[in-house]
């Protein structure tokens, strides 16, 4: 066997294996057909109330002189 084989036999058990993993850890296919509706459609449909308050920053730092 040459190193190009080898390399071919590598590289097809590779793709084997991200194949089947794929198909384990991907969605099913029930979770892909009964997809919701996205967010944004869900918030619109919701009466828009109080605007909500600003997200809190980081901690504010400031220069403190060196006496």
């Amino acid at each position: 066997m040459d190193s190009r084989s080898v390399a071919g036999f590598l590289g097809t058990v590779v793709a084997a294996i991200a194949l089947a993993a794929a198909f384990v850890y991907g969605p099913s296919p029930t979770q892909i057909r009964n997809r919701t509706q996205p967010a944004a459609a869900q918030q619109q449909a919701a009466p828009a109330a109080e605007p909500a308050a600003p997200a809190p920053r980081g901690p504010v730092i400031r220069e403190v002189p060196n006496n």
